[in-house]
C-alpha cells in the first residue's frame, strides 16, 4: 500500500491507494455491466411475456443458486486469493452475457421461438447467479486487504458510490440501447465492459489467505460464519432490516409494467426508472462521503428505511411519470444512507479471517431480499393487481421497522 496516505476523516483517503482504485474501476464496469443486462433482460421478458408472474421468474432464476451456495462460497472465499477468484467471476459472467447474445438475436427467435428464447433465459440468468454467489463476498472481502483499516468507512462510501453510479449508468443506458439501437450492440458494449473490468482485477497483486484452518471441514466453517453473524447483534440487526425490507417494498419487478401500462412511457421511460432509485443513493452517498455520519447511524438506518417504504407507497399509487421518478429517486436516496450504515457495520465488525463467510451471509441476506422479493412482487401482483401489490409491499416495510424498533433495541442505540 502506497504510505502517504492522509488521515482517515480525508474524503479521498481510500482512492489514493492505487490498487484500490483498480478496484473501483472493476466495480464499476461490472457492476454497470450487470445493471444493463439486467434492465435489457427484464424488458425482453416483458415483451416475451406480458405476464408479471413469468417475468418475476427471471429473478427466481438467479435467487435460486446465489442463495443456495451463498454459505459455501464464503467458505470458498476465505480459502481463496481474492483477486484471482474475482478474476474467474468475471470471466465466467462475461460467458453469460455472450449466450444472452446469442439467444436474444431475432433469428434464434423466429426459429425456435419464443419458449425457447424465455427458457433459455431463465437457464443463462440461473448461471449468472452461481456467479453471483462467489462475486458478491470476494468483492466485500477483498477491500480489507487494499486498504487499511482506519479508512475502512472510507472505503465502503466509494465502493457504495461507484456501485450506485455504474447502476444509474447501467439502468439509463440500458434503455437508451433498446429504443436506438437494438439488444446486439448493447450485449456488444456489456462485454466491452466486461474485459475492461477484467483487465483491472488482473492488475490488482494476488492477495495472501489471512489466518484460515485450512483442516476445518467445509460445514464446520460455515457454521462458524454464521454463529459470528447470529451473536453479533447489531450487525444481524442491520442484515435482517434490509432483507426483510427490500423484500417486502422491492418495486422493480413491476417497473416494466408501470412503465408499459400504468405510466405509458415505453423503453426509454422504463429505463430511467429503472435508474431513478439509483440516481437518489449515488446523491446521497455522496453527501456522505464529504459528511459522513458521526453519531446515532442505527437510529438514522431505522427512519431511512421508514422513509423508503413512505416512497413505495407513493410510487404504487401515482399515475404521473414524474411524480413516480421523485417516488423512486427519494427511495433510492434513503436507501443510500442504508447501504453506507450497513457496509460499514459489516466491515467493521468481521474479523479478517472471516470476511469470506460474513459476507457470504451478507450476499445472501441481499439475495434473498431483491431477487425473492422481485419473486414476491410477481405473485402479489398476480393475486392482487400490480398497484395494491406495491402498496402492500410498501405497508410491509414499514411494519418491518416498527417491529425491529422494539426487537432489536441495540442496533436503535448503535454508533461507530
Amino acid at each position: 500500500m502506497e504510505p502517504d496516505l492522509q488521515s482517515q476523516h480525508s474524503p479521498f483517503a481510500s482512492v489514493r491507494i492505487k490498487e484500490f482504485r483498480y478496484f473501483i474501476t472493476q466495480r464499476f464496469f461490472f457492476i454497470m455491466a450487470m445493471r444493463m443486462t439486467a434492465t435489457l433482460v427484464w424488458w425482453k421478458m416483458y415483451l416475451l411475456t406480458k405476464d408479471p408472474l413469468l417475468v418475476s421468474l427471471v429473478a427466481l432464476s438467479e435467487a435460486i443458486p446465489a442463495i443456495s451456495l451463498a454459505l459455501y462460497s464464503g467458505h470458498v472465499v476465505d480459502k481463496s486469493d481474492k483477486r484471482t477468484l474475482l478474476l474467474k467471476t468475471i470471466v465466467l459472467y462475461l460467458l453469460c452475457v455472450t449466450a444472452l447474445l446469442f439467444i436474444t438475436q431475432q433469428s434464434v427467435e423466429a426459429t425456435m421461438g419464443k419458449r425457447f428464447v424465455q427458457y433459455g433465459i431463465y437457464l443463462i440468468i440461473f448461471l449468472t447467479g452461481i456467479t453471483r454467489s462467489f462475486s458478491g463476498p470476494t468483492s466485500s472481502s477483498i477491500m480489507a486487504q487494499l486498504v487499511p483499516k482506519n479508512i475502512l468507512p472510507n472505503a465502503v462510501t466509494w465502493s457504495s458510490s461507484t456501485w450506485l453510479s455504474a447502476s444509474v449508468l447501467g439502468h439509463g443506458s440500458a434503455g437508451l440501447l433498446i429504443a436506438y439501437a437494438g439488444y446486439t450492440p448493447s450485449f456488444l458494449i456489456i462485454i466491452t465492459y466486461l474485459i475492461i473490468a477484467t483487465v483491472s482485477v488482473w492488475l490488482i497483486k494476488p492477495k495472501p489467505i489471512l489466518h484460515v484452518n485450512t483442516d476445518q471441514k467445509t460445514w464446520e466453517s460455515v457454521k462458524e460464519g454464521l454463529k459470528y453473524v447470529f451473536k453479533t447483534k447489531e450487525l444481524l440487526g442491520a442484515l435482517t432490516l434490509d432483507m426483510f425490507a427490500v423484500l417486502f417494498g422491492g418495486a422493480v419487478a413491476m417497473i416494466p409494467f408501470f412503465a408499459g401500462e400504468i405510466l405509458h412511457v415505453g423503453p426509454i421511460g422504463f429505463g430511467w426508472l429503472n435508474a431513478a432509485a439509483d440516481i437518489g443513493s449515488i446523491t446521497s452517498i455522496i453527501i456522505l462521503t464529504f459528511y459522513p455520519l458521526r453519531r446515532k447511524q442505527g437510529l438514522i438506518l431505522l427512519y431511512v428505511v421508514a422513509g423508503f417504504g413512505l416512497c413505495i407507497i407513493t410510487f404504487g399509487l401515482s399515475q404521473f411519470y414524474l411524480l413516480s421518478f421523485i417516488a423512486l429517486l427519494a427511495s433510492g436516496a434513503l436507501d443510500g444512507i442504508s447501504v453506507v450504515v450497513r457496509g460499514t457495520i459489516l466491515q467493521l465488525k468481521t474479523p479478517d479471517n472471516m470476511r469470506g463467510r460474513v459476507s457470504s451471509v451478507n450476499s445472501m441476506f441481499i439475495n434473498s431480499s431483491n431477487e425473492i422479493g422481485s419473486f414476491e412482487s410477481g405473485i402479489a401482483a398476480k393475486l392482487m393487481g400490480i398497484v395494491p401489490s406495491v402498496i402492500f409491499g410498501g405497508t410491509m416495510t414499514l411494519l418491518v421497522v416498527l417491529a425491529m424498533w422494539f426487537k432489536a433495541p441495540t442496533l436503535r442505540k448503535f454508533e461507530y
